[in-house]
């Protein structure tokens, strides 16, 4: 058995990772418009997505779309231009059409936690259908490296919400309408407090 020249082992060391990765199901040009796409609760446009991108951190942070569905917007976040390192989080069965199953993970149930959040930057909850879950997140794994968090939905749903990021957190909240959405949806986002 020969030793190799160098100590480089594929199992353990990476190469330079590349964040852009082809989806498995095409995706569709966006109307200029903000619209609504099967498979996605947002109402999407080229602008919104633009936006989105100057929000969210770089692509070597890691952030966790909890609640991705289809992940069809978190496929168009990780495609070029923005090409944001994001990954899907879904209950198990996953209805994941859009993200490789290298950007994508599955919990058992909408009660159960996905442990990558220690290590996330940001996490991103797209229409969540729990507070308790928002609120789960931040007490299980609000100590982590987390710095943000995105939340986008209705504008009616946000008084729910807001609860959640009273304490450790600052709040910037928009109509998502000034961001290239519909107006009637709002984006929140909250910055960790320093310690």
């Amino acid at each position: 058995m020969s030793v190799p020249d160098d100590d480089f082992d594929p199992e353990y060391d990476t190469v330079e990772e590349d964040f852009h990765v082809t989806p498995l199901i095409s995706l569709p040009a966006l109307s200029p418009t903000p619209a609504v796409y099967p498979g996605c609760c947002v109402a999407l446009s080229p602008l919104l997505l633009s936006n989105l991108s100057t929000i969210l951190p770089s692509s070597s942070s890691l952030i966790l779309s909890i609640g991705s569905g289809t992940g069809f917007l978190e496929a168009l976040l990780r495609s070029e231009p923005h090409d944001i390192n994001i990954i899907g989080v879904e209950v198990h069965p996953s209805i994941n059409r859009y993200l490789q199953t290298n950007h994508h993970r599955v919990v058992a149930g909408s009660y159960s936690l996905e442990p990558l959040a220690i290590e996330a930057e940001t996490w991103l909850f797209i229409y969540p259908r729990r507070v308790g879950l928002v609120q789960s997140y931040i007490s299980t794994y609000g100590q982590g490296v987390i710095n943000q968090i995105v939340w986008i939905g209705p504008t009616a749903d946000w008084e729910d919400y807001k609860q959640c990021f009273e304490v450790h957190w600052d709040l910037k909240v928009q109509s998502a309408g000034e961001l290239g959405g519909r107006g009637w949806e709002l984006v929140a986002v909250a910055s960790k407090k320093p310690a």
